[in-house]
């Protein structure tokens, strides 16, 4: 029996041949009338609506609604949602290599946008929303999607799947300067920052504030002095409109009034936003 007042999430990391392109998956269900809260920025999500709906406020000010299979590509900055419950929803947390083999569509040209999964995936879409509809474990919807979306796995070229290995592991080592990752890679300057804005939805310059911000918030939401975390930052204010701007929170309201799905995306022990250190385990040029 789920309770109204608080959501009910689930995680499940990714494994397999399906972990080059998903990060993880999650099953989130709130029994209540209205629920609003704040999406931090993400690397790009697939989100089968299985009841409920709403709208997202963007960064600038526009609003969109959501769409039955609902795309969120990477966000330039923290947005905010309104929905109508009781919500339900199936999600699938991207890759940067899975935003670029399943989805296409370079993510610098559609952030802060949502993309209507109906249209890019095609009826089959609509259908796997059914499926998933009468279904009540996690489990058992992970296992109806993997099929359908490795059978859209495009090719990515080998070069774009050692940067895309290079990023991860710049991200996850917390060095500062995107000269680290230009020295990582063959590839020019140019063409990394190509390959960052189509995979990632933004030059590297942009993948550091977004890295450095969501390292500091998981820093003071897991108890972490303030100060220590504002050590990258120009100051402590820098820190805060960097934290604001990437989660939509202060580093005050990350431990008093705190989003709990966001609450749950900054505990490194449920659910990681940088990237672990890992190979991939499936070459994707084959397919």
């Amino acid at each position: 029996m789920l309770n109204a007042e608080v959501p009910n999430i689930q995680f499940v990391k990714s494994s397999g041949e399906i972990l080059p392109l998903v990060e993880s998956f999650y099953l989130y269900r709130f029994d209540t009338e209205i629920i609003e809260g704040v999406d931090r920025v993400d690397m790009g999500q697939i989100r089968f609506m299985l009841q409920g709906k709403g709208r997202r406020t963007f960064p600038d000010g526009h609003v969109e609604a959501s769409c039955p299979v609902m795309i969120n590509p990477a966000g330039t900055a923290a947005a905010s949602y309104r929905i109508e419950g009781p919500f339900h929803c199936f999600g699938v947390s991207l890759r940067a290599i899975g935003w670029k083999s399943l989805i296409g569509l370079p993510a610098n040209k559609v952030t802060n946008r949502v993309l209507d999964g109906a249209e890019l995936f095609g009826p089959g879409a609509l259908g796997l929303l059914d499926q998933l509809r009468g279904m009540d474990r996690i489990e058992e919807m992970i296992a109806a999607v993997e099929p359908f979306l490795l059978a859209r796995r495009r090719p990515v070229p080998p070069a774009h799947l050692a940067l895309a290995r290079a990023v991860r592991e710049w991200a996850a080592s917390g060095a500062e300067g995107v000269e680290a990752l230009y020295a990582a890679v063959d590839m020019s300057e140019r063409q990394v920052m190509r390959v960052c804005n189509e995979y990632f939805g933004g030059p590297p310059k942009h993948l550091e504030r977004k890295f450095r911000a969501i390292r500091a918030a998981m820093r003071i939401y897991q108890g972490g002095d303030p100060a220590d975390a504002a050590e990258p930052f120009a100051d402590q204010s820098h820190m805060i409109n960097e934290i604001r701007r990437f989660t939509g929170h202060t580093p005050t309201s990350l431990r008093a009034r705190i989003d709990p799905v966001l609450a749950l995306t900054l505990d490194s022990e449920t659910f990681h936003f940088l990237p672990d250190v890992i190979p991939e385990s499936v070459d994707l040029r084959g397919k």
